[in-house]
Parts: C-alpha cells; structure tokens; sequence
C-alpha cells in the first residue's frame, strides 16, 4: 500500500523529519520504504494555458501553440502532442528550465518556427512511465505558477507492507493513528460537514445473515452531473497511492477508503430492480463482475442482490450489470460491513483482486460505515453535484464491545522489564484502549472497534512493548535453565541422515507444505489429502501426503535453467488424515536425474539409474543396512518394472523408483526422474554397535553357479540361503548374473558365495561340504534352483 506524507501530514504532524517518522513505525511493527515522487525536481516549468493552437505550416503533427504563463506577452510553442488545444491548463517548461530526466529546455527552431519552451507530459514530469499526450490540469489552476507547487511534487510516498494481523493500518486515519500513538501526539480528527438530506428516495435493505453483514448502509444520490471531472487534488493522491483514476464517483469512493479504511461501492440506481438484499449466493448463480468475467457461485458465497438476482459480490467487487457508467446520473452509495470470514477466500477463489477485499478479509471497522458515508456523499456533492436522499440501514448497527483483561504481573513475566502501572495506561490510552482498574493488580481493557487484532492478553502485552520501544527493554539472561537432550545410543538425529545426503553431492530443498491437487492425483491418488480452508492460491490447495510434488517442482525449475545433474533431497513432515485425526509424518525423499557422476574423461558417461539411487539409499541405513530389503512392487506414481518397496524386517519403510511414464506426460515433464521417500521412524532406531573377536582360524569359501526361474530375485535367493543355513554361514553374496545361450528360456544362472567361519577350528573340509549341500537342498526345494 503506498500513501503521501503530505496526506498523512494532514492528519498527523509530528515534529520529526519523514525518514524519522518511517523509523519509528519500522520499530513499530510496520515495514516500510520512503521515496521521492519526483526526483530531482522540475526546474522551470510553471502552468500555462494554451491561448491557441495552429497547424504547423511545414510539418502535419506538429501545432504552434501560443501559451500563457503569466508574463507580458505569450510564449510560442511547437508542440506535437494529439490534446494540444486552445483553453487547456498544462504544465510548461520554460527555457532554461530542467527536467527530472536531466534534459534541459533551450530556444529551438523546429521547422522553421522558433520555439521558446516545451508543454509536458505526465512522463516527462517523472510522474508516469507512460503518457498519451499532454497532462492536463483543471480549469482554476493559477497561471504561472510552478509545477511544484501546483502538483505538490515536493511529496514522499510511504511505500507500506501491512502483516494480515493490522488492516487497522490500511488506510491514512489507520496510520496516523499510530504514528500518533508512536510518536505522543494528537490526530487531527475533523468531522465530515453534516450533509443535507433534500430528498425523499430509499431503497430498501434487507440483510440475511447480521454475523456476515453487521452493518449495511446506503442513500441515494440524484440528479449527479455526468460530466464532471476528478479534481486533480484527488488524481495526485490516488495516482500516488498507486490506484488508478477512472470516473469521478468511482474515484471518490476509492479516496475515501484509502483515506478512512471503508470500501465504498456505487450501484447505478437505475439498473437496481425492486430493493436490496445482503443474501448467501444460490448454488451455480450467475453474476458478471466489472471485469466482464462471468462468475459461477456457490452456496456459501455471500451477494448484493436486488429483487431479481446477484448485482455484486459482497466485499469483493460490483457486477458489470448495475455498475456506474458516463451516463449515470443517480446512484446508490454503499458502506457496509462485511465479516472476514465470508470474505476470505472468495476472491482467490474466482481469481479476483480488489482493494475492498483485501481489506475485509483484515477486518473493517464496523463503527465506520455511516461516517464514511457521509465523507463521500460530501466529496460527490462538491465534485458532481446532486441531491441527497436518507439513509437507508439494516444489521447490528452497533458493534458489541470487547473487553480483554490485562494482569500486570504477566505484562512483567513476558517482557522481562517492569514498566510501571501508570506508564502501561498512558500507553493503552494513545491507542484508544480505555482501562478500568481491577482488583489484584490488573486492568479491564475496553478495544477499540477498529483494532480486530486486539483480542488476548498477550496482544495488549505486545502493543506496550512497541509502543514503550523495544530497544528501552533491556536484555536479560535467561532465568530458566535449558538442559540439552541426551539422545540415546539406540536412536540417531535428522542431522546425521542431512550430513550424509550432503557429504555425497546431493543439496536439500525446503517447499512449502501446500501442494496441487493435480500433482496429487498423480503422484499420490491412493492417499486422502487434507483440504486447505483458505488456499493462498489455486495450485496450493491441499496439504502434501508424500514430499514429492515440492522436489518434483524444484527439479522441473532448475531442468528450464538447462541445470542437468540434480541430487534434490528434502526433510519435512507429511499430513494424512484418518476418520478425523490428522497425523504429520517426518520424511526424508530425495530425487536424482542427469548423468551419473558429473562429466569427466576417466568415465564412460551414462545417465543414472535404479541401482545407482538405490546405493544413496542403503548409504543412509549404515551398519543396519542388512535389515533392509527391497521388494519388487507396484506404486501408482512409479515405473512398475523399475520400483520397489523398502521394508526393515516386516515394516513398511518407503518407496525407490523411477517415475512412471503416464506420470511424466501427466505432469509434463520433459523426462522421468528417479524418487525415493522413507520413512523416518523406520531409520531413526539403531542398534548399538558391539564386538566381537577376529577369528583365529581361516576362513572358507564356496561358490555355486545356480539356475532359476528369470523371475526369482535375487533377495529371495539370499532369504532362503539365511534361513537354511549353518550357523557357520558368515556371509552369502551374488556376484554374477547370466542370461544367454546354454539355458533355458525364462531361465537365469546366479553365482552365489558362501563364505564360512568357525572361531573355534579349521573346518574340515567334510563340514563345508554338508553346509553347502544343506543350502543347496534349501534352494532347490523353496526356489526349484539347479546347479549348472
């Protein structure tokens, strides 16, 4: 939100440079940034009007101006812009005059006629990056006089970005009531002039529901001039405040809010059919906003409707069928108040962005409505005339007051500084916070209607401590002793699994925890996804059950960076819901594409693959990685011949795989990325580490080149060899795999090695026969295996 010091100045004026006062408030709570609107400054350019304008006699687009500026005789001016003409005000540059660009205005002959100056546009002036012609100004401007007075140049542009929590500050009444607090002084509160009601008019007003509509008020205003014209007082600030200016009823409606928080709209009163009512939106309406987009709306969405159907979307924007026009000569002036929870998510929900929202959704004051009102019908009376009809009212009319208790002995234990009991009531008091003493060293704290964010103890705690300054709060060691945790030998920390991802190559990401629901469809179908109440956009509507999607999109932003070799990892936690419990599940997954090691000449180069993401993986499982198997499986998001399940003994551990071609094209990537995803409480559990002593005697070793079924995996060979085997058995590998000729079709040969030990003797070579012929009996009994 931006806004001028000069407007803000108007309401509160403390004694203190701007880059003093937007200190102060950064201190406050409030981020900010001062900016110049013009700098440097014009220099020589003063208002003129053009006396007359001429054709010029040598060039077609060019006219020869005669201009007055306040001198004797009038200067004579080429100019080529297409609004020159005779009786307009327009800024001038005299010769010698400088512009903000640096250019400098010297006598010049254009085709033959001498030119003593230059008539300037917007963007000439450093006031718009763009401009049509010349900026025009109004009628009554004082000839001759400078442009920096006139336009108020001179000014800064408070540039604000307001946190959710204060849209009490979305506004110039909002800021200078905190730039009074912060600084001790007083706002400049003037009244709006009474208005005189000489009409008769009402609409009627009908609100459904008072807890999503409060306060609805509106008057009629006739006879307005359809021809008048936005003063440029009002285009400054508004141009300033970085809304553009659009008809003078829609102008006046934005200036109020932007100067006392209340959004204002204005319905044509004679496309309004029958009366008004504040009603929830019939399942599939129709409504045409003021952007020409058709909007479908649901059940829960609350309208403006007259006697026949939907005209605006509440607190969101007007429909295009009763919005004001060029013609438009009598309206209906609304200020309401519409509670942020029937605002939130609307607009983001049909894809709209308006001011108006933007403010309910923070919360609007709902004392504020009639006074608004009465501001604007006063702005349009000046500007377009008209006559003033009565009011016309429905809801609560009064906000119930809230009341928060403040302890002063908890004031103490938060902030660590005991400011005084008189100090705190002086301060609560400069935010408009009335306290009333109560027994046991505390106060009852009447908040104003317009701060919606006061509601709890330690809010009001929180405003003293800004107010006091948190600099004057002197730091303290803490009085509670922190004891670090002790982890068991039995248990290893996230930290540990991080520092192995990294020390192989790979770089972690961190996503948000909001995923889209079509990314979830693919990617993760067999899980219910917990939906977000309020989406802070379309894309991120669901909470994520698998930490794919966030991995999958950093991946996809680095490959259009022409980035190839990507080892992403990500820690985080998971939501899944069961029958209304919502559970958060750490995990660690991890993506790797690109080629398998980074270019080199030592190294043939080939692209990374099933086994090479599967060594990463038992990487992390260190000396329990014999407790880990890998079984062949079906996942809805994975290649079905290049995916496997993770199991640790019988428990499910998480899933390795390439990513399944439909998912590719579904997702539209421009190739399959290898995924894993574990879970951590399956890693988290360590044995502790023993020993044993080396064996004094030799070891043995058999290898058998067995055949099996092309379908037998290589864990279900070494399954059947642990289960069967002799204790003496201290390790069996597979070392070699062949398919070819000299076997039979769907048949494979495996060479298997058994190496054997007995810490108490040589085993005798009839021991390691009957070992090995016990195995080989086991394997050929389980998994009909021969030996070749």
């Amino acid at each position: 939100m931006k806004l001028s010091e000069i407007w803000l100045r108007e309401w509160v004026n403390p004694q203190a440079p701007i880059d003093d006062i937007a200190e102060r408030l950064i201190m406050g709570g409030l981020e900010l940034e001062v900016e110049p609107v013009v700098s440097p400054l014009p220099q020589g350019v003063v208002v003129g009007q053009i006396l007359s304008a001429s054709p010029h006699p040598q060039a077609d687009r060019l006219q020869v101006c005669e201009v007055d500026i306040g001198q004797a005789m009038p200067l004579t001016i080429v100019c080529g812009a297409a609004n020159a003409r005779a009786g307009i005000r327009v800024p001038c540059a005299t010769v010698g005059a400088t512009l903000p660009s640096g250019m400098a205005i010297t006598q010049a002959t254009l085709r033959g006629v001498e030119s003593a100056g230059m008539l300037c546009s917007a963007k000439e002036l450093g006031l718009s990056e763009h401009s049509d012609g010349l900026l025009e100004l109004d009628a009554n401007t004082p000839i001759g006089q400078p442009i920096v007075e006139t336009l108020t140049l001179s000014d800064n542009i408070l540039n604000l970005e307001i946190t959710p929590n204060r849209g009490d500050c979305l506004s110039i009444q909002g800021l200078a009531r905190d730039v009074a607090a912060l600084f001790g002084v007083q706002v400049k509160r003037t009244p709006p002039p009474a208005v005189v009601v000489v009409g008769a008019q009402t609409l009627k007003v009908e609100v459904i529901d008072t807890h999503a509509c409060p306060t609805y008020a509106g008057r009629v205003i006739s006879r307005l001039n359809p021809k008048a014209h936005t003063p440029d007082w009002m285009r400054q600030r508004l141009l300033r405040s970085g809304l553009r200016c659009i008809h003078p009823l829609v102008d006046v409606t934005n200036y109020v809010m932007l100067e006392l928080g209340q959004p204002l709209h204005a319905f044509d009163t004679d496309k309004i059919k029958g009366s008004i009512h504040v009603r929830p939106a019939h399942e599939g309406e129709k409504l045409t906003v003021l952007t020409g987009e058709q909007l479908t709306l649901r059940a829960q969405e609350l309208v403006i409707a007259d006697d026949t159907a939907a005209i605006a979307l509440a607190g969101v924007m007007g429909g295009a069928d009763s919005g004001v026009g060029v013609d438009t000569t009598s309206i209906f002036l609304e200020s309401a108040c519409f509670a942020p929870a029937a605002v939130a998510g609307t607009a983001r929900r049909h894809k709209l962005s308006s001011d108006a929202a933007f403010r309910f959704e923070r919360g609007v004051d709902p004392a504020l409505q009639r006074t608004a009102l009465d501001r604007a019908t006063q702005l349009i009376l000046d500007i377009c005339g008209g006559e003033v009809h009565p009011v016309s009212q429905a809801g609560r009319h009064s906000p119930d007051p809230i009341q928060v208790r403040l302890r002063h002995a908890r004031l103490k234990q938060l902030l660590g500084h005991d400011i005084s009991a008189r100090d705190v009531e002086h301060l609560l008091a400069r935010l408009g916070i009335t306290t009333r003493n109560e027994i046991g060293d505390a106060w009852l704290c009447k908040i104003p209607s317009y701060r919606y964010d006061l509601r709890l103890e330690v809010d009001l705690i929180e405003e003293v401590a800004r107010l006091y300054g948190y600099d004057r709060i002197p730091a303290r060691p803490y009085q509670a002793a922190l004891a670090p945790s002790q982890p068991t030998e039995t248990q290893r920390n996230l930290s540990h699994i991080r520092q192995t991802l990294i020390a192989r190559g790979w770089q972690e990401t961190v996503s948000l925890a909001f995923i889209d629901a079509a990314q979830h469809a693919v990617l993760d179908p067999q899980t219910p996804a917990i939906a977000v109440d309020n989406p802070i956009a379309e894309t991120q509507s669901l909470m994520r059950t698998t930490l794919w999607p966030g991995l999958i999109n950093a991946w996809q932003h680095n490959r259009q960076r022409q980035i190839d070799y990507q080892r992403l990892f990500e820690i985080a936690v998971c939501f899944t819901q069961n029958n209304g419990t919502i559970t958060e599940t750490a995990r660690i997954a991890g993506l790797a594409s690109g080629p398998a090691t980074p270019e080199q000449w030592g190294v043939p180069a080939r692209a990374v693959d099933f086994y090479d993401l599967k060594a990463e993986v038992c990487a992390l499982f260190g000396a329990a990685a014999e407790q880990y198997r890998f079984e062949p499986a079906i996942h809805p998001a994975l290649h079905p011949g290049r995916c496997a399940r993770i199991l640790r003994g019988k428990t499910f551990a998480g899933w390795i795989g390439e990513l399944h071609p439909s998912a590719t094209h579904a997702l539209d990537l421009s190739s399959a990325p290898l995924l894993f995803e574990l879970d951590w409480h399956t890693l988290r559990d360590i044995a502790i580490p023993t020993t044993s002593a080396l064996s004094e005697f030799p070891s043995s070793r058999r290898d058998l080149a067995l055949v099996v079924d092309a379908g037998i995996s290589a864990q279900q060979i070494l399954d059947c060899v642990h289960s069967n085997a002799d204790p003496r058995l201290k390790k069996a590998i597979i070392f070699d795999v062949y398919l070819g000729e000299r076997l039979e079709n769907n048949k494979k040969s495996i060479a298997l090695g058994l190496i054997f030990n007995d810490p108490s003797h040589t085993l005798k070579l009839e021991e390691i026969d009957a070992a090995t012929t016990a195995v080989t009996a086991a394997l050929h009994r389980d998994l009909a295996a021969t030996l070749r």
